[in-house]
């Protein structure tokens, strides 16, 4: 199994700031206790499959080494990780039903993520590309605050900010290049059930391009002038989707960063590559499933992807 780690002078360098945490997750297909998890670790994990990121976090003495050293054996930079002494690390558990499409939290504990302040290192600040997955948007403000007016943003959110802190995550928005929302999250934001007008509001509001994650059904990248849909993977078995959206955010930035290109063709690609990642992320609870994602895999699945969404051009001669 191979992966790209390592920094090759014709990539981009990316950030991805967010939480590191411990989950216990509960499915129809099993149950893990205290396993590691988090928008950034996830998000590492899948973008590292591409290219190497640098992450911003923190973490409490609890959080596992063997994690840490997984990532740094895949080129991720941990340089911006705090861990705090004697800290609890960030802690969730859940339980989703049969479908695997809801899930009921059981517990959310903060922990050291409560009064979490990011400070990126120096060598960050002038990072081509970044990843703000889902934290408060006054927090994310404060990361944009120390980022370049070249770097290219991806922001995550969530149902809570939109209804809780919605000046502020209008003030994100303006200032980010792709707002990354599931299909509902897009509605909410636009207060309209039509995906179509939501995006086009969305859009409105700054961002130059919005991905709707339409979970087993896919994803759809819009801008004003242009409308990219693909379906997910399929597959066989899925274990548990936690961190599927982070996976897919990670592998988009991780595509755009491979070739520091963020033009139409490669979101397209990136938005492929992300669905892909995802698609081995679900396979496992955890990390196993991104764990095992190799280059060889990747490009199977890709493929596979491509030749599901091929069709042949129409003979209209003759036709109505």
């Amino acid at each position: 199994m191979t992966h790209s780690s390592g920094t090759d002078p014709t990539m981009g360098e990316m950030v991805i700031v967010g939480s590191m945490a411990l989950d216990s997750v509960k499915t129809p297909f099993g149950a893990v206790d205290r396993v590691a998890g988090g928008a950034a670790v996830y998000a590492a994990m899948a973008a590292s499959v591409l290219a190497p990121p640098r992450v911003v976090g923190v973490i409490g003495d609890d959080f596992p080494d063997e994690t840490l050293a997984t990532l740094r054996e895949r080129g991720v930079d941990l340089s911006g990780v705090e861990r705090v002494p004697g800290g609890k690390s960030f802690y969730w558990s859940g339980v989703y039903d049969y479908s695997l499409g809801e899930r009921d939290s059981l517990v959310t504990e903060l922990n050291v993520f409560a009064d979490w302040r990011p400070v990126l290192p120096e060598a960050y600040r002038s990072s081509r590309y970044c990843f703000l997955a889902n934290i408060q948007p006054q927090v994310q403000l404060s990361v944009l605050d120390q980022l370049q007016d070249t770097c290219f943003v991806m922001c995550d959110t969530m149902n809570y900010w939109i209804e809780h802190e919605r000046e502020a995550l209008d003030q994100v928005l303006s200032r980010v290049d792709l707002a990354l929302l599931n299909d509902a999250e897009v509605r909410q934001l636009a207060d309209t059930p039509n995906l179509a007008q939501a995006a086009d509001a969305v859009l409105e509001m700054g961002p130059k391009w919005v991905v709707i994650k339409k979970g087993e059904y896919g994803a759809a990248l819009v801008a004003r002038d242009e409308y990219f849909s693909i379906p997910s993977y399929p597959l066989p078995n899925v274990v548990d989707p936690t961190g599927a959206g982070d996976s897919f955010a990670g592998g988009m930035i991780g595509l755009l960063a491979r070739h520091d290109d963020c033009c139409s063709r490669e979101l397209r690609r990136a938005v492929a590559f992300g669905t892909v990642i995802a698609s081995a992320c679900v396979e496992d609870f955890s990390l196993g499933g991104l764990e095992r994602l190799g280059n060889g895999e990747l490009r199977r699945r890709y493929d596979e992807l491509r030749e599901i969404v091929r069709f042949e051009a129409m003979e209209w001669e003759g036709l109505v």
